[in-house]
């Protein structure tokens, strides 16, 4: 009997270019899961790359208030722990795709706000997030600004979990996550390779057989999460 129960994703759409002030932008919605994505490019680098002919990529993330069931405060003063863990996540598995002396002396701004909170809120910032680089990339080189695409791999990421059945199901929506007995946030590139790899047992320890398991849902589910990304970017 096989241990995965679902592998689809949630429905998912993107919308481009909603700002028309940023590089590139999108709105990406996974279920009921909706987060803005806007990339600014600024014309400098941190102050430990200057004269290293190489630029840097870096991102935020943020919930909007009425976000969730309950209003969350805004962090003025200063990102919570989780806040800070998920957008650096966010600007490693983006650093991890991009060939940064393609860059030149330039950073790479990537906001994303979660306007609707359902589960997944790092996931779907990923995979929106890449697709809004694609497009700040593309508007770079029309501007001559970079001569080629620093973009070496397409990139997205995907929730994955173990219910109280011991099934393994893909792409976990809020009430789904906080009743699994293991989550786990896999973050891959479209040639199979993982970039980032987030496992916990929340119950029972999970055995071996499981965790490829997980690994396995996950990169069925990715597939049809590329596809989307495609069709975005066409």
């Amino acid at each position: 009997m096989s241990l995965i129960a679902r592998t689809n994703p949630r429905p998912i759409k993107y919308t481009i270019n909603p700002n028309p002030y940023a590089k590139g932008s999108v709105i990406v919605e996974c279920g009921n899961t909706k987060v803005y994505v806007a990339v600014t490019v600024e014309e400098s680098v941190p102050p430990f790359l200057k004269g290293k002919a190489q630029g840097w990529i870096t991102a935020e993330y943020s919930m909007l208030p009425s976000s969730t069931h309950q209003r969350i405060k805004r962090e003025r003063n200063g990102a919570s722990g989780r806040t800070q863990e998920i957008q650096r996540l966010i600007g490693r598995s983006l650093r991890a795709i991009i060939d940064l002396k393609k860059l030149g002396e330039r950073t790479i701004q990537v906001d994303c706000d979660v306007i609707v909170a359902d589960g997944g809120t790092r996931t779907t910032s990923i995979s929106g997030a890449y697709v809004a680089l694609e497009l700040a990339v593309r508007s770079l080189m029309k501007d001559g600004l970079i001569k080629e695409s620093p973009i070496k791999e397409q990139l997205a990421a995907i929730s994955v979990g173990i219910n109280k059945e011991q099934k393994i199901i893909a792409d976990l929506n809020y009430e789904e996550d906080s009743s699994c007995e293991t989550d786990m946030n896999v973050v891959m590139t479209k040639s199979g390779k993982f970039v980032e790899v987030q496992g916990t047992a929340e119950g029972e320890p999970f055995s071996a057989e499981h965790l490829q398991g997980l690994l396995d849902c996950a990169k069925t589910c990715l597939a049809e999460v590329f596809e989307a990304q495609d069709k975005a970017l066409l």
